[in-house]
């Protein structure tokens, strides 16, 4: 009887375990930096054996898509996301999203950097916490550079741009001077093209909400968009947005890649980058004559949905996985140079990370020289970067993002990518009771 009694008294254990056993579900993106946190996340899991996570891995636009149809609709399918600084404040105000009232007594709320814990923000309480933060600059080969004849300045304009990416390109050997995005979305070839319209004194809609895509900016952007592209791009540029123009640098085969500032790590790493000991960085470029860099701030970040049973645990996780602790998991794991960047003022401070990571400061430099308040020249309705910070805007951006990476692959010309876009602004803005 002792022993039937003993058997019964495991199982009930058993039981008892399993049932308060919880699963955390986590919508996140195909990045790099994820991949090594799912690598890493043992380290959680063992401190933490009551909680186990199942991982939802997805390319960027499909991500978007399916998280902000659970979220909206209340559906509960995740207890984590991986969102960005454009969607915080929007679902925060709708009540999207729970906030972040204890991350835990050594998370250090404070020593996030000012810029990126603000745009996770809303009504001065953290809604997400970031991965890793990025501005935008130019990554460039040191070595066709030089090849080339020229120099990269402080402080350089699309002109110069367009005459190193000439000079570089050499289709024979699979060079091209310039890789950008093409591929179509609203945080894909719209982040690019909205940044550069920034800096060539453009913006998407006037103090009134009326839409520019018929002002001399738009043309002069897109024109100049799609001709650096065809001359000195890669082919199938259409179908490249940051992951597909990362690795062509990698293997060799950009000259100038002017993308987000997170990248710098994996091209300098020889593990992943054949040109690892060939790598610059400058600040983005402006138009010509134009004080303006294209104004990109983003933050890869972890909330939790309003609709999770499991806000507890999933903050615990969050709290673990954008910690202190964790940056020394990833550099005993991977060095220094390969910490998600852009969260923290201590990881700038700290001196192995400064040693290993020789674009700390034009990192830092870009993220702070970001002004989301006022992204553009002339004087404008809406905040943002790379993004107009208003929920019409994804369905928009997505939208303009189709007709320009027609425009791209000659689908459609300039002109009537243009078109489209102001018919479709136009239409979108009218809608929602922005114009009248």
């Amino acid at each position: 009887m002792k022993v039937m009694s003993l058997i019964a008294a495991a199982l009930a254990a058993s039981l008892v375990s399993q049932a308060s056993a919880t699963t955390l579900t986590i919508a996140t993106v195909n990045a790099n930096e994820i991949i090594t946190m799912q690598k890493l996340s043992d380290d959680f899991t063992k401190s933490n054996p009551d909680i186990s996570l199942r991982w939802v891995t997805l390319e960027e636009n499909v991500l978007r898509q399916k998280v902000t149809t659970d979220i909206a609709t209340k559906g509960g399918q995740f207890d984590i996301i991986t969102i960005g600084n454009y969607e915080v404040p929007i679902w925060a105000k709708l009540n999207w999203l729970k906030p972040f009232n204890d991350l835990g007594p050594d998370y250090d709320v404070a020593d996030l950097l000012p810029a990126i814990s603000a745009s996770l923000s809303f009504d001065k309480k953290l809604y997400a916490a970031p991965f890793y933060g990025e501005g935008a600059m130019i990554h460039y080969r040191t070595d066709l550079m030089e090849k080339a004849g020229l120099t990269m300045p402080a402080s350089p304009d699309w002109d110069f741009v367009k005459v190193a990416a000439d000079k570089m390109t050499d289709r024979k050997n699979e060079i091209y001077g310039i890789c950008l995005r093409g591929k179509a979305g609203w945080g894909l070839n719209m982040a690019l093209l909205t940044s550069m319209v920034n800096s060539f004194g453009g913006r998407w809609f006037d103090e009134h909400w009326k839409p520019q895509f018929d002002q001399p900016e738009w043309k002069e952007t897109l024109n100049f968009y799609v001709k650096l592209m065809k001359a000195d791009g890669p082919p199938g540029a259409a179908s490249n947005s940051f992951t597909e123009n990362q690795a062509l640098f990698q293997q060799g085969k950009c000259g100038m890649w002017i993308d987000a500032t997170v990248a710098a790590g994996s091209l300098i790493d020889p593990k992943q980058s054949k040109v690892a000991d060939h790598v610059g960085w400058a600040v983005a470029p402006s138009g010509k004559g134009i004080n303006n860099h294209g104004n990109w701030l983003w933050a890869w970040a972890l909330a939790v949905p309003a609709s999770s049973q499991n806000t507890e645990a999933a903050q615990k996780f969050i709290a673990w996985a954008t910690s202190k602790h964790y940056e020394q998991l990833v550099a005993e794991s991977r060095g220094w140079a390969n910490v998600p960047p852009g969260t923290r003022t201590s990881l700038y401070k700290n001196p192995d990370y400064i040693k290993a990571s020789p674009f700390a400061t034009p990192t830092l430099n870009a993220i702070n020289a970001a002004n989301t308040q006022q992204p553009t020249v002339k004087p404008v309705p809406y905040t943002g970067g790379q993004f107009v910070a208003i929920p019409e805007f994804q369905g928009l951006g997505e939208a303009v993002g189709q007709t320009f990476s027609a425009a791209l692959t000659g689908q459609l010309t300039v002109d009537q990518a243009l078109q489209q876009a102001q018919q479709i602004a136009t239409r979108t803005m009218a809608k929602a009771g922005y114009l009248k």
